[in-house]
């Protein structure tokens, strides 16, 4: 059984990046937190774009 890769999106507005795999502790986002299990209300802490405005990337 092989994990789904981790993936990596992208804010339109401001270029943050979240990486699947790193997560981001910092926002409260442990290492390994999919995009999938962000809630729906969580916004770039950036610049506070909604998380339906980012896209997924290929890096």
């Amino acid at each position: 059984m092989s994990a789904e890769p981790f993936k990596v999106w992208q804010c339109r507005t401001c270029g943050y990046i979240y990486d699947e795999e790193q997560g981001d502790p910092g926002e409260g986002l442990a290492p390994g937190t999919r995009w999938a299990d962000i809630p729906a209300g969580w916004v770039c802490p950036l610049c506070g774009t909604p998380k339906s405005d980012f896209d997924m990337i290929e890096l």
